[in-house]
């Protein structure tokens, strides 16, 4: 049954969840700045989708789009691909609801597929070296890619719960992978307290999802937020360098000692000031 104005109001309410979702998982306000490209080759691939109308066009186009993004943004976790990816199919699906029945069903095959197409792309350039496996994990991507934008058509459901449930769990699975992350975070972040980097406790609070969100006894929250993000980002690098060519481990190597030592100052400034604060009161 074709509803245009709840695919109207679902796309700019699952692009809004999406970003409270990133957000909660990054703790980084820039989700304009990061999904302005997949924005952009989100709405061009739902421009060729016009004319393509299928789940196999669908999910190829859109885990070529994946690809694009990937190559020409920043380097990210497969969490951070899914967003991404489901941004892109977000605006894939712009065009495609002026073009008519059915706009629900549209919109979830595109975030669905755009979800999938991000995650797959992203985990074969971020933990695979090897050019060829790659290219076979991209071709495996855009074959469950295909499958995830067929899948909303196989379900005998009501269109309107279909495109309500894809938008939901979506954002749902990653608030799921940041609970997920947290354990390995943790032990990436001990070895950071065992090098002195680091307080002890301050490990647990920086790597709990939910208790990161407070100011972790800090004199200032955005102080502590900004902390948080460093030392999940030097936990990244960490993660990221271990398997890789050595020219490219040590690049990482030196941009995780940058950051320690940005993790330090800011752990040594907030002493001072929590102590000039106590004097004064």
């Amino acid at each position: 049954m074709s509803d245009p104005v709840l695919a109207f109001v679902l796309i700019p309410s699952f692009v809004a969840v999406l970003a409270m979702a990133a957000y909660f998982k990054t703790l980084d306000s820039g989700f304009v700045r990061d999904t302005s490209v997949p924005f952009i080759v989100g709405a061009i691939a739902g421009g060729i989708l016009w004319f393509l109308d299928s789940p196999i066009a669908i999910g190829g186009i859109l885990t070529l789009a994946a690809l694009y993004v990937r190559l020409t943004g920043r380097e990210s976790e497969p969490a951070d691909g899914m967003v991404l990816g489901a941004m892109t199919g977000a605006a894939a699906a712009v065009p495609l609801a002026f073009r008519g029945e059915p706009e629900l069903l549209r919109f979830a095959q595109c975030i669905l597929a755009g979800a999938v197409a991000g995650y797959g792309i992203t985990f074969g350039l971020t933990h695979v070296r090897d050019k060829s496996k790659q290219v076979a994990i991209d071709a495996i991507t855009m074959a469950v890619a295909i499958f995830a934008a067929w899948l909303p058509s196989l379900l005998m459901l009501p269109e309107r719960s279909i495109a309500i449930g894809a938008a939901a769990i979506i954002p749902l699975i990653i608030i799921g992978t940041v609970f997920k992350e947290s354990p390995v975070i943790r032990g990436e972040l001990r070895h950071e307290a065992a090098l002195g980097v680091m307080h002890d406790e301050d490990v647990r609070i920086t790597a709990h999802p939910i208790l990161r969100l407070g100011s972790g006894g800090w004199h200032e929250r955005g102080a502590h937020r900004e902390f948080v993000r460093v030392a999940n980002k030097i936990a990244l690098r960490k993660r990221q360098q271990r398997g890789r060519a050595e020219e490219i481990a040590r690049l990482y190597q030196l941009e995780v000692i940058k950051l320690r030592m940005q993790l330090q100052d800011m752990a040594r400034i907030d002493r001072a000031m929590r102590a000039q604060a106590s004097d004064a009161g």
